[in-house]
C-alpha cells in the first residue's frame, strides 16, 4: 500500500516531502527527481515530449536522415573493426522511444545487409517504462535488439564495437555553484520549499574551498584578476553523473569507438560574461525559460555539456580523442563520403530540408558538438 501511495505522488510532492524532512536539497537532487522520479518524472511519464507535439526538438525529430547518416558512418567503422572471432555490436544509451535506433537499423538492413545480419544492437536503458516504449518501436527488429540496464552487466565487459549517445549527457543532473563576491568563496545552490513555490537557497559548504568537492579542478587555479571581476552569484554547473557515465563507458570499451552528440561548450567558455547564471534552462512547449524550479516534472531541464571535462575523463581512462567538432561538420563529412559510394542515391527535397535543419547555424548546426574517442 505505501508503494501505491508513493507512485501516485507528483515529482513536486516528492521533492517537497524530502525538503520538509531533511531541509534544502542540492539542486542535483531536485533535477533528478523532477526528470526521473519512478513513474512520474518528466522523462518517465511523458513519451511525447520531443518534436512538434512536445517541448523541444532533437536531431532525431527532424526526420530519418540523422539516423541514416549515423548508420552509414557506423557501418564504415564496423567494417574496419569486424573480425571472424567477434560479433558486430552497437550500444545506444539514452534511446528514449527508440526512434533513432529504428532509423539506424532500417538503413543498415536495406543498405548493409551483411552487417545487419551479424549485428547485435544493445539499448542501455535503466528505466523499465522507457524500455516498454523502445520495445514497441523496435518490435520489427526484435531478433537484433536486446536491453541492458547498466554498464556493469557482465555480457558487455571487454566490449568491442560502438558505444554512442545522442543528447544524453545534457540531461544528467547537475550541481550548481555560485560565487560569493564579498567573501571570495564558492557556495552550492540548493532548493528550499516555500508556502507555494520552490525557491533557491544558498548552501554554505566549507568543503568547496578544497579539491574533490564537486567543483572542476580548474576552479582552484583561476587567476585573481578573473575572480575579482566575477559578479556576485555568478553561477556554473558541473555534472559528476555525466562524468561517471563516460568513465563507465570508457571502462568497458576494449576496442572501438565511444561518441556523443550534444550541445555544450569547449575550453575557456565556462566563464562567459553572457552566461552569469549558467547554462541551465527549462523547456516547455518549445519555449525556453529561466524559471527552473517551476512545474517540477512538467518541463524539461537541461544544461550544456562541459566537453573539456568529458574529454579528459575519457583520456584519463586510456581513450584517444579522435574528433571534436560541430555536429554540422561531422554530418557534412559523412554525407560527402557517402556521396562517393552513392549510398544516398534516393536523395530528395525532404532530405535536403532535413540536412539544412541539422547543419544550419540558425537551427541545430551551431551549438551541437560531436566528441569521438577510441581504444
Amino acid at each position: 500500500m505505501p508503494e501505491q501511495t508513493q507512485a501516485m505522488k507528483t515529482p513536486a510532492e516528492i521533492i517537497r516531502g524530502e525538503i520538509q524532512a531533511r531541509g534544502p536539497m542540492p539542486f542535483a537532487r531536485f533535477m533528478e527527481l523532477a526528470l526521473y522520479a519512478p513513474g512520474c518524472g518528466y522523462y518517465e511519464a511523458k513519451k511525447e515530449n520531443v518534436g512538434r507535439r512536445g517541448d523541444f526538438y532533437t536531431s532525431v525529430s527532424v526526420g530519418n536522415l540523422f539516423g541514416e547518416l549515423l548508420a552509414f558512418q557506423f557501418a564504415e567503422w564496423l567494417e574496419e573493426m569486424r573480425s571472424a572471432e567477434r560479433r558486430t555490436r552497437i550500444i545506444e544509451a539514452g534511446a528514449h522511444d527508440g526512434k533513432l535506433a529504428a532509423d539506424i537499423l532500417s538503413w543498415l538492413q536495406l543498405n548493409r545487409p551483411k552487417i545487419f545480419e551479424q549485428l547485435e544492437y544493445i539499448v542501455l536503458e535503466p528505466s523499465a517504462r522507457r524500455q516498454e516504449w523502445q520495445r514497441e518501436t523496435l518490435n520489427h527488429f526484435a531478433p537484433r535488439v536486446r536491453w541492458l540496464s547498466r554498464f556493469s552487466d557482465p555480457t558487455i565487459q571487454r566490449f568491442h564495437g560502438i558505444i554512442f549517445s545522442n543528447e544524453l549527457l545534457d540531461a544528467f543532473p547537475v550541481r550548481r555553484f555560485g560565487w560569493d563576491a564579498k567573501n571570495k568563496n564558492w557556495f552550492e545552490w540548493g532548493v528550499a520549499a516555500g508556502d507555494e513555490k520552490f525557491a533557491w537557497a544558498k548552501i554554505p559548504h566549507s568543503a568547496l574551498r578544497i579539491p574533490n568537492s564537486g567543483l572542476p579542478s580548474s576552479i582552484f587555479h583561476l587567476p585573481s584578476s578573473l575572480l575579482d571581476v566575477l559578479p556576485d552569484n555568478f553561477t556554473i554547473e558541473t555534472s559528476p553523473a555525466a562524468e561517471n557515465w563516460w568513465h563507465e563507458a570508457a571502462g568497458v570499451l576494449e576496442n572501438g569507438k565511444l561518441l556523443t552528440m550534444d550541445y555544450g561548450f569547449a575550453a575557456d567558455e565556462m566563464f562567459s560574461p553572457v552566461r552569469p547564471r549558467g547554462t541551465l534552462r527549462a523547456y516547455f512547449r518549445h519555449h525556453a525559460s529561466d524559471d527552473i524550479l517551476a512545474n517540477a516534472g512538467e518541463q524539461d531541464l537541461t544544461a550544456h555539456v562541459n566537453f573539456p571535462v568529458i574529454r579528459k575523463t575519457g583520456e584519463d581512462a586510456g581513450l584517444i580523442t579522435e574528433y571534436f567538432c560541430p555536429q554540422s561538420k561531422f554530418l557534412t563529412e559523412i554525407l560527402a563520403h557517402a556521396a562517393k559510394s552513392n549510398s544516398f542515391g534516393g536523395w530528395d527535397s525532404s532530405d535536403t530540408r532535413q540536412f539544412q535543419t541539422l547543419t544550419h547555424p540558425d537551427h541545430l548546426g551551431r551549438a551541437f558538438r560531436v566528441l569521438i574517442q577510441s581504444r
